[in-house]
C-alpha cells in the first residue's frame, strides 16, 4: 500500500523554520513542505525558500507567507501537519496557535532537541537564554576569550538571521569587519557579529548549518553556539549555559523555548543582578531551582561602561538600544538607559513623537516603549527612519547601547556616545572554573 505524502507547513522567522526542514525534511520522502510562515521579522513574506537550498523534491523552492494567511493555507494545501519553528513567544500564545491549527484539523507539532540537533565531531560549547536580552553576546564574548586564553581555537556559530540573499547567506564566515559590508549585513546582524570579529574571533552564520558546522569544524578545536533569542541549539552540546535576565523574574517559566532551555541546562548565569531588585533575582533563582534543581547557579553583574562619563552629566540625552531586545525581548530599558541614569543624564528624551516612517509603525506596535529608540534596521528603509528619527530629536547627544557601532551606519549631527557592558570578573572567575573542569574532562 501506497502511503501519501503529509503535507507539511513550518511557521518562523527565517531561521529556526529553514532549520528544521534541512535537518528532518529535506530529505523526507513521508513528508512535503508546502509553506513556510513568516512572523516576526519585516520582509521576510513574499520570498521564497530558493530550491538550491530546498533540494531535489522542491523544483520550484518552497513559498513564504505571511503568518496570517495561515488559515486559509491550511484549507488551501490541505495541510495534515503545521510545525512551530520561531522563538521568544509566550507559552499562551503557542497554545492559541495551536488551537487555531487543531481547529482546522491539522496536527500541531513542536520539534525537540533530538530531532533537530546536529551531532559536531568537536566538543560543543553552547550560551543560550531564556529570553532576547538576557545578555548572551557579553556571556558568549567572554566564554570565547576564556578558552582562547587557555591556548584553544574557537569557531563561534551564530544563531541565524538570514534577511537577505538565502542562496548567498548559506554558510559565511566573518573575520574581518570588511565581511560584514561583503555580505551586506543588516543592524540586527552587525550587533551579534562586531564585537566578536573586534576580538579577533571568527564567527560562522547562515542557513544552512550542517554546512556551517563542518566548514568551522575544519579550523576549530572547540565549537561555540551563540544562541539567538530563546533558541535552544541547533547543535548537540557538551555544555549548556543558559542566561536569565531577574529584570523579567517569572518569564523563565513562561516563554517558548526558553523554559526548554532551562530544563536542559548544565549551568545558568543569572545576570544583571548589580541592577535587578534583591526580590527578582531570588524569585530566578528559585524558579531554576525547582525545575532543574541539578543545574549549577552563577548570579552575573553587567558592568556598564563609557569613555567620557563627564560627557553625559546634565545633558539631555537620546537612548538608543538594541532593537530586539526592546521589541519582542519587552524589556523597557537596555544598558545605555542604565547608563543616562548612573552618569546624570538632565533628561532622557522621548523619541515618540519625533519617529517617521517605519519607526513610528514600530513604537504603534510595540506599546511598552516610552523614552527608548530601539535600533531597527532589518532593511534599508528601516535604517533610513531610524536614521531620520535620530535627526529630529532635539537632544544634545545619543547615547548607543547597541554592542556595535551605529555610527559607521547613521550619519547625524548629535555627537554619539557609545556605551559597553560586559561580565564582571567574580562572574568570569566562576566561569573560568566552569570551563577549566569541561576541558579537564575533554
Amino acid at each position: 500500500m501506497v502511503t501519501r505524502q503529509k503535507k507539511v507547513i513550518i511557521m518562523g522567522a527565517a531561521g529556526r523554520d529553514f532549520h528544521n526542514f534541512n535537518v528532518c525534511f529535506r530529505q523526507d520522502s513521508r513528508h512535503h513542505v508546502v509553506a513556510f510562515t513568516a512572523f516576526q521579522i519585516p520582509g521576510i513574506a513574499g520570498r521564497t525558500y530558493p530550491p538550491e537550498l530546498a533540494g531535489e523534491g522542491y523544483p520550484q523552492g518552497i513559498p513564504i507567507f505571511d503568518e496570517s494567511e495561515l488559515p486559509g493555507l491550511i484549507k488551501e494545501f490541505q495541510a495534515d501537519e503545521i510545525v512551530f519553528a520561531y522563538s521568544d513567544v509566550p507559552h499562551l500564545e503557542v497554545m492559541h496557535r495551536a488551537s487555531l491549527v487543531n481547529a482546522l484539523g491539522a496536527d500541531f507539532t513542536l520539534m525537540g532537541a533530538k530531532a533537530t540537533m546536529v551531532k559536531s565531531v568537536k566538543p560543543v560549547i553552547s550560551v543560550c537564554a531564556v529570553r532576547t536580552g538576557c545578555g548572551k553576546s557579553q556571556t558568549s564574548r567572554r566564554i570565547t576569550e576564556l578558552l582562547r586564553q587557555r591556548g584553544r581555537s574557537v569557531a563561534v556559530v551564530r544563531h541565524p538571521m538570514p534577511y537577505g540573499d538565502l542562496n548567498a547567506q548559506r554558510c559565511q564566515r566573518f573575520e574581518t569587519l570588511a565581511d560584514l559590508e561583503r555580505y551586506e549585513c543588516t543592524i540586527e546582524e552587525i550587533e551579534e557579529y562586531e564585537s566578536h570579529i573586534q576580538k579577533g574571533h571568527i564567527v560562522y552564520a547562515g542557513v544552512d548549518y550542517t554546512d556551517i558546522l563542518r566548514s568551522a569544524e575544519k579550523e576549530a578545536e572547540i565549537i561555540l553556539w551563540d544562541g539567538g533569542n530563546n533558541d535552544i541549539p541547533f547543535y548537540e552540546t557538551d555544555l549548556h549555559i543558559v542566561v536569565a535576565d531577574p529584570h523579567r523574574p517569572g518569564h523563565e517559566l513562561r516563554y517558548h523555548p526558553g523554559e526548554t532551555n532551562i530544563r536542559m541546562a548544565q549551568v545558568v548565569l543569572v545576570n544583571k543582578v548589580n541592577t535587578a531588585s534583591a526580590e527578582g533575582i531570588q524569585e530566578v533563582v528559585a524558579n531554576v531551582s525547582r525545575i532543574n534543581p541539578a543545574a549549577q547557579i552563577i548570579k552575573a553583574g553587567s558592568v556598564v561602561s563609557v569613555e567620557d562619563e563627564q560627557a553625559i552629566r546634565g545633558k539631555k540625552v537620546l537612548v538608543v538600544e538594541d532593537g530586539p531586545t526592546l521589541t519582542h525581548g519587552e524589556m523597557t530599558f537596555g544598558a545605555a538607559h542604565v547608563a543616562a541614569r548612573k552618569f546624570g543624564a538632565a533628561e532622557i528624551m522621548d523619541p515618540r513623537p519625533y519617529a517617521v516612517g517605519t519607526m513610528r509603525d514600530v513604537y504603534r506596535k510595540y506599546g511598552h516603549l516610552t523614552d527608548i529608540l530601539p535600533a531597527m534596521g532589518y532593511g534599508d528603509q528601516q535604517v533610513h527612519d531610524l536614521q531620520a528619527t535620530i535627526e529630529n530629536v532635539p537632544c544634545d547627544l545619543v547615547l548607543v547601547g547597541t554592542p556595535f557601532d551605529l555610527s559607521r551606519l547613521v550619519k547625524t549631527r548629535h555627537p554619539m556616545v557609545r556605551v559597553s557592558y560586559a561580565l564582571d570578573q567574580a562572574s568570569t572567575h566562576e566561569l573560568a572554573w566552569v570551563l577549566d573542569r569541561f576541558l579537564e574532562r575533554l
